[in-house]
């Protein structure tokens, strides 16, 4: 398939010839689903924890005998029953890690990489190098692409150190990697802008 790649001044100056395999495929809804759940999961701590009855501070003794009460038999007054007991059935450290494989990543990137084209809303330019890295500057730019104010994920490659640095303050722009490219990135963002070298970079990668 042919994209037309524009400049910073959103004028055509080239079109470029992309795989279908990478930039035309179906919808994958439960596999972009599947792995972006896996990503969220694998950024959590699991460091949560509560205290077991075995944990909490005291009840060694018995608070009373076992007979002859007329009150309920009991060992400790560290009993998830009692105040300032433990916790039964607690939270305890664990990892969320969820295993996906790569092939499930390559499909579920493909899938949103072709949703956002398909809706219009993948851009490629000629380059994504600016001469500052000002992000007055940076916006002005945006704005004459007709992205000012929407939430943009722009790929290149880290090299490219004024493009983070404009970006880097605001909270509706993103800056990623081609190489290193998350689909949960592709899906948070509204529209996607591809460096011509990105959109190269990403039809070999995922074609493989």
């Amino acid at each position: 398939m042919k994209v037309d790649v524009r400049n910073w001044d959103n004028e055509v100056v080239e079109e470029l010839e992309l795989p279908n395999a990478v930039f035309a495929q179906p919808p994958k809804q439960h596999v972009v689903w599947e792995v972006i759940k896996a990503y969220l999961a694998g950024l959590r701590r699991g460091t949560h924890a509560t205290k077991t009855r075995a944990m909490v501070s005291g009840g060694g003794k018995k608070p009373w005998r076992q007979k002859g009460t007329g009150r309920a038999r009991v060992g400790s007054t560290r009993s998830p029953l009692w105040r300032h007991g433990g916790t039964a059935h607690g939270p305890q450290p664990r990892s969320y890690v969820a295993k996906v494989n790569v092939k499930a990543k390559k499909t579920a990137l493909r899938s949103a990489l072709s949703d956002r084209l398909a809706e219009g809303r993948l851009l490629v330019l000629d380059s994504l190098e600016v001469d500052s890295h000002r992000t007055k500057e940076f916006m002005a730019r945006l704005a004459k692409l007709n992205l000012a104010g929407d939430k943009v994920l722009l790929v290149d490659s880290y090299e490219n150190l004024n493009l983070l640095l404009a970006a880097r303050n605001r909270r509706e722009l993103a800056v990623a990697d081609a190489v290193h490219l998350h689909v949960y990135d592709v899906m948070k963002h509204r529209h996607v802008v591809l460096s011509k070298r990105a959109a190269l970079t990403l039809a070999e990668v995922l074609s493989a």
